[in-house]
């Protein structure tokens, strides 16, 4: 069974009813469609983070020729759809199995990928002007269970230690008089790295760098039929043909197995749902003491994420569901309201105003990888696992680098590695299932 995430009949599609989408102010102009057959150095297929970057730095620094082929508009993908986390994250394995498999050395070097990631962000916010409703330095990881904060705490002194981290362990007595009160919070980790920002509007900005520095982008551009002619990739739209000398695929969870015959059985896109209330009264913010308007997620294996917005209504999100269906978003929306809820009982009842709901990108071996495929002219970066707003972002500057000429360039060891294939990929929804029970009592039994 192939998959395949995006409907390539309806190109030019709105984004989702998001609260990113309400609030993110005008789109962004320029992005006209594909009209007419012509040739371009690089063709960049996605309009997310990856993608943009890798057009900004192409353009800013290379004076490339590159055009963006978006299937719909700007961040109309998991861009525009996430919890707009800006956080140091490399997959799902552990720092000491890094060490383990890599050495003491490359598993520093590995991490510095993900501390250089959150700093690309800030320069292009930084040097772009971007107004993306940047929040304070840092985040917190809760303890959903009193037994996880002893573990959670040794690892970030290990951290700090090996990694120059400078996490800080608090109690339940510290986060509810500083930070806020839930019933499932036992304790935290307060990560003094990373930030949060409005995930549209930061897109969109990038977007307009982009086109600023000589980039072209073009919306309502899917690719719907890929093939070689010679030395060059025919990549055809609804509205033409792009001959491309080289090619980077930028479409994360939106990626069909096929699109291009190395594409099929890589990856298992999975649904990651939000929900954003109506703003808090200040009662209500003091009966659950929240006071910080840092990002927070829990130590679950399928986790919760949440955080204060600027006009104080609550994001709250969890991965979880495995069909794209209405019946199954219904369920989604109601479920988060209640485990909101729940977690914090002066809350009940307060519903929510938006809900919505992308694909995060996952592979077999559970880590990101960037790199080129077995044909040199054809690069990527794949399977974010839900941090893709730091990573996305700096391996699109990374790739642009590559294809600038610096030879030198270098992802790090974990993401250089293959992106492996599915073992039997037609059972891939199978496997999830399967895994989100096991994680499921692991969260909550063990």
């Amino acid at each position: 069974m192939a998959i395949d995430t995006t409907d390539l009949s309806r190109p030019g599609a709105a984004h989702v009813d998001s609260y990113w989408a309400a609030t993110a102010g005008e789109e962004v102009t320029g992005c006209d469609p594909v009209a007419g057959d012509f040739d371009t150095d690089i063709a960049i297929i996605g309009g997310g983070y990856t993608g943009l970057s890798c057009a900004y730095h192409l353009a800013r620094d290379h004076g490339a020729k590159v055009h963006v082929l978006e299937a719909n508009r700007v961040g109309w993908g998991c861009s525009g759809r996430n919890g707009g986390f800006c956080s140091i994250g490399l997959g799902k394995e552990d720092f000491g199995d890094w060490i383990a498999r890599f050495g003491l050395e490359r598993a520093k070097a590995t991490f510095e990928v993900g501390r250089d990631a959150v700093r690309t962000v800030h320069d292009i916010i930084t040097d772009e002007a971007i107004d993306c409703d940047r929040t304070p330095e840092g985040g917190l990881e809760l303890a959903h269970r009193p037994n996880r904060l002893p573990a959670m705490a040794a690892r970030a002194e290990r951290m700090n230690e090996l990694f120059g981290l400078d996490s800080q362990v608090l109690s339940k007595a510290d986060l509810d008089g500083g930070y806020l009160a839930s019933r499932e919070a036992h304790g935290a980790v307060l990560h003094k790295d990373g930030f949060a920002i409005h995930a549209l509007k930061y897109a969109r900005g990038m977007a307009r760098a982009a086109l600023s520095k000589g980039a072209v982008i073009h919306g309502a551009s899917p690719v719907t039929e890929w093939q070689r002619d010679g030395r060059l990739h025919l990549l055809r739209t609804p509205g033409g043909t792009v001959r491309a000398k080289q090619v980077v695929i930028a479409t994360n969870g939106y990626t069909g197995d096929r699109l291009n015959p190395w594409t099929a059985g890589r990856l298992l896109p999975v649904l990651s749902n939000i929900i954003v209330t109506r703003p808090l009264i200040e009662a209500e913010r003091q009966a659950v003491g929240w006071r910080t308007y840092q990002k927070i997620w829990d130590s679950r294996r399928l986790l919760f994420y949440y955080r204060l917005l600027p006009d104080n209504r609550i994001l709250f999100g969890a991965r979880g569901g495995v069909e794209d269906s209405a019946a199954e978003h219904r369920y989604r929306r109601a479920w988060l309201e209640r485990r909101l809820a729940e977690m914090f009982p002066p809350l009940a009842g307060i519903g929510s105003d938006y809900f919505w709901h992308g694909w995060v990108c996952v592979s077999y071996d559970k880590n990101p990888h960037a790199g080129t495929t077995d044909d040199p002219t054809v690069h990527y970066f794949l399977a974010c696992i839900g941090s893709g707003v730091a990573l996305a972002t700096h391996c699109g500057k990374l790739l642009a680098r590559k294809l600038g000429g610096d030879g030198a360039t270098t992802f790090g060891q974990l993401l250089e590695a293959p992106l492996p294939r599915f073992p039997f990929p037609a059972l891939r929804r199978i496997y999830q299932r399967l895994a989100y029970a096991a994680f499921a009592i692991q969260d909550e039994w063990l």
